[in-house]
């Protein structure tokens, strides 16, 4: 289970008073302090730094042509195909930054050359091939009689493949911002920000930002034939850039400023007038207004990435993001909204897969987890492993094994010499794209008949997983990343070895350093500051990023109030996807109360009493409020929960055991509860039977030994309760509703509901004794009111499951922490 949080408060060097005082110029509402504070920790230590930060306007970009040789070469060679009407090829990735810059290439290099026709693009199916060129797609392409091929977000270390693309007769640009090869490889031109130092405005560019770059430079070149101006790219640039979770410096900031501005200008037109429709749609289905980089983040970005996930080939987004055909960008919209929901679900399902193996590891004795599973699809595993760093603070690999019997080690599908699968999730927190690619030849040609599994690793705490990754490459098939993330392949006979090795390295690398959880703020502030005035102050560091992240706020000696949750469903309310509590947060700088959320939670889990948090400050364009969104909480040093931890009753964990009630002295629940009442009972038993004998010194147990519920469907349910009631009325028998209960396998809470809707189908309960009659007297009611009667009942039936399902794996912490609350 994972391991208490370590918070860390990053100490604040207080700015000089000319700083503050240039702050506040742009924050006229407020004293500007604490922008002040966060720009001066941040490295922003003088007027031209702050003006060139804050104000767009007074940026000078880079030139094009600050690459140098490369891109005198690239537009030379897009010169001489647009005078001898080649045929061009774009070839793109399938995440949001390889997506986004296949749209800026089709749309800025359709200014010159004629689309579908002289132009078309190449995405490789994610879940058939890797990253990269390869050599299938290339035979295809020159049997098509394409002369030029242009990638994007790919390809510097694909030196295999444009040797046999220039073998067919065609040349390659190289547009890409990933690890360079060790030698430059035969193109026309590579054109890639690694080339220059480190300290270089453009170093830090991501794919489509690189592809911008070159279509920029054939503007300059070819006066006067580009129709559209150059900025309309700017939109498709920034969620490329935010999605990508490259570090916002440079002209990568200026590229994501612009264009943000003009993503939030078209998404305010009528959809009729919308130059981008597809992305206007996609805004709306997300409840976003495009004015914030989190509404890319959290919105777009994740969205464009599930396609692949779960339909690996992502084509068609292209054309969501460049048609101007409002009626069939609506249609892919919807079409990737879906994928979104069923990405979500599958990633809930492999959370609770990986949540259920962690209980099983001793984590105190890990340092790099590692689990496997046949069943995992690959395309979410990047994602659930960057959430386990995160709450484990361990480096995490997850590996799937799922059809490794029908591969070879030799395996690589159509995506010979690409990127490793499943490494390059760009989605908020989940880590980045793989910079260079590793591959064991001796496994690749001797092994060709051996099962392989693939996996996608993510990291925290500093701790470099390439290196560590790398250093067992004598143990992989092929492998690619960076220090915070990584995919790989090897072996299914090698994951033991594999497994003990990696740890063993980090253990000795670490010395006695122990890894943690840790969760860190950048300032201190109170309820009273939390608003619109704040909000503002900070929005002055957006676009937010790697190097520059969103501020995080602790607020000391806080309770909450008013708290809710609430089950949220997917995009057509078929399915519960996840939980999210709204609360309202105190403390004693103010008579006023402020909003918050905190997403992937219930309200039971706020504590009760005073407590410390870290929070983002965020404005939610939905409910039009500013609120704060909860990253973390525990209580206060000083808080009277800390002293009355002494009252709470031992609890032991016999969930989904073989358990006989004689064998413990503890009170037993074995029935699953549906809300936390059910459960504060029992703690209020045991807690009044320890008082009552032998007090507080020898406490009386309390075991919770459900096993994992067996749900049957609620339409099922229903069939069974009214197939019931008619063998009662039939023949005259009663029941009683512990008998129902029992048959059913309901709540009796639910059981009310059911009986209210047999009502409207003609039975009638009447209550004799103890037991109930039920007689049938089919009626005219109204079918609508019956329709809604069992729409009720079968909304309680799964409202019920859920509740159960949730107590069936809510972490032992949490049951303690709730006694601990009541019992104060």
């Amino acid at each position: 289970m994972p391991e208490e949080q370590q918070w860390t408060i990053l100490a604040t060097e207080q700015p000089p008073e000319w700083f503050i005082q240039a702050v506040k110029q742009y924050t006229p509402a407020s004293s500007g302090l604490y922008a002040a504070q966060l720009l001066w920790q941040r490295g922003i230590k003088d007027n031209q730094q702050l003006t060139a930060f804050i104000n767009h306007k007074a940026y000078q970009p880079a030139s094009p042509f600050e690459f140098g040789q490369e891109m005198h070469l690239a537009i030379a060679r897009l010169q001489q195909a647009y005078n001898t009407k080649e045929k061009i090829t774009i070839w793109g990735d399938f995440d949001a930054d390889g997506i986004t810059a296949t749209s800026v290439l089709w749309d800025g290099l359709g200014q010159f050359f004629a689309q579908n026709t002289q132009l078309i693009y190449y995405i490789p199916n994610r879940l058939k091939e890797s990253h990269g060129l390869n050599h299938q797609g290339i035979d295809n392409l020159a049997k098509q009689g394409c002369k030029l091929i242009v990638t994007c977000d790919t390809g510097s270390t694909n030196v295999e493949e444009i040797i046999y693309a220039k073998q067919l007769g065609i040349d390659v640009i190289v547009t890409d911002h990933h690890t360079l090869p060790a030698e430059r490889p035969p193109v026309a031109a590579i054109i890639n920000p690694r080339y220059l130092p480190k300290e270089h405005q453009l170093f830090n560019l991501s794919g489509v930002a690189v592809a911008y770059k070159l279509v920029e430079a054939l503007y300059q070149t070819l006066h006067n034939v580009a129709k559209y101006p150059l900025e309309d790219l700017l939109d498709l640039v920034a969620v490329g850039l935010i999605a990508d979770l490259v570090q916002l410096s440079g002209d990568c900031r200026y590229l994501a400023q612009m264009g943000i501005q003009r993503l939030q200008a078209d998404f305010q037109q009528p959809a009729a007038a919308r130059r981008r429709p597809g992305v206007g749609r996609l805004l709306e289905l997300c409840q976003k207004s495009g004015d914030r980089p989190t509404d890319i983040s959290f919105g777009l970005g994740p969205r464009i990435n599930a396609v692949s996930r779960i339909q690996g080939d992502a084509s068609f987004c292209v054309e969501l993001l460049t048609s101007r055909d409002v009626k069939r960008c609506n249609e892919l919209a919807e079409v990737t909204e879906l994928a979104n929901a069923r990405r979500k679900s599958l990633q809930k399902d492999v959370q609770a897969q990986v949540a259920q193996k962690l209980t099983q590891l001793d984590l105190s004795t890990t340092s790099v987890i590692v689990l496997e599973d046949a069943q995992w699809p690959a395309g979410v595993l990047g994602l659930v492993a960057g959430q386990v760093a995160q709450e484990t603070g361990r480096p995490t690999i997850l590996l799937s094994t799922e059809g490794a019997g029908e591969q070879g080690a030799g395996g690589r599908g159509q995506g010979a010499g690409g990127r490793e699968q499943g490494a390059g999730s760009r989605e908020q927190g989940a880590g980045g794209e793989i910079t260079s690619l590793s591959s064991n030849s001796e496994l690749s040609t001797q092994n060709s008949a051996l099962a392989l599994a693939r996996g996608s690793a993510r990291s925290v705490n500093s701790v470099d997983l390439y290196q560590l990754v790398k250093e067992q490459a004598h143990l992989l098939h092929r492998f690619g990343g960076h220090p915070f993330a990584a995919g790989l392949s090897l072996l299914v006979e090698n994951i033991p070895l594999f497994t003990a090795a990696i740890n063993q390295q980090l253990r000795q690398s670490l010395g006695s350093t122990t890894l943690t959880p840790t969760v860190q703020a950048d300032l201190t502030v109170t309820v009273a500051d939390l608003g619109k005035e704040l909000f503002l102050e900070l929005k002055l560091l957006e676009p937010c990023g790697m190097g520059n992240p969103v501020p995080k706020l602790l607020i000391q000696n806080c309770w909450f109030e008013n708290s809710w949750h609430r089950n949220q469903q997917d995009w057509q309310g078929k399915k519960v996807q996840y939980i999210k509590a709204e609360f309202d947060i105190r403390d004693d700088s103010s008579r006023s109360a402020f909003p918050g959320l905190w997403w992937g939670h219930y309200k039971d889990e706020l504590p009760i009493g005073r407590c410390d948090c870290i929070a983002e400050l965020d404005y939610n364009t939905f409910k039009k409020r500013y609120e704060i969104r909860l990253i973390a909480v525990r209580s206060s040093a000083n808080s009277a929960l800390n002293t009355q931890l002494s009252l709470t009753p031992y609890i032991l964990d016999l969930r989904n055991q073989e358990h006989s009630a004689t064998q413990h002295s503890a009170l037993m629940i074995e029935d699953c509860p549906t809300n936390w009442d059910d459960l504060r009972m029992w703690l209020r038993r045991c807690l009044a039977i320890s008082r009552s004998t032998s007090g507080l010194e020898n406490q009386q147990q309390l075991a919770i030994a459900w096993s994992k519920p067996n749900h049957q469907p609620p339409n099922q349910i229903w069939l069974t309760l009214v197939g019931i009631a008619k063998y009662l009325s039939r023949t005259n028998q009663l029941v009683t509703r512990g008998q129902l209960l029992e048959k059913i396998g309901i709540s009796d809470r639910t059981l009310l509901v059911g009986i209210k809707a047999l009502k409207y189908l003609g039975f009638t309960i009447q209550r004799q004794d103890r037991s109930l009659q039920i007689t049938w007297n089919p009626n005219d009611s109204s079918e609508n009111l019956a329709d809604e009667a069992v729409a009720r009942f079968l909304a309680a039936v799964r409202e019920e499951q859920f509740q159960q399902q949730y107590f069936a794996e809510v972490p032992l912490s949490t049951i303690v922490a709730i006694a601990s609350y009541d019992n104060k």
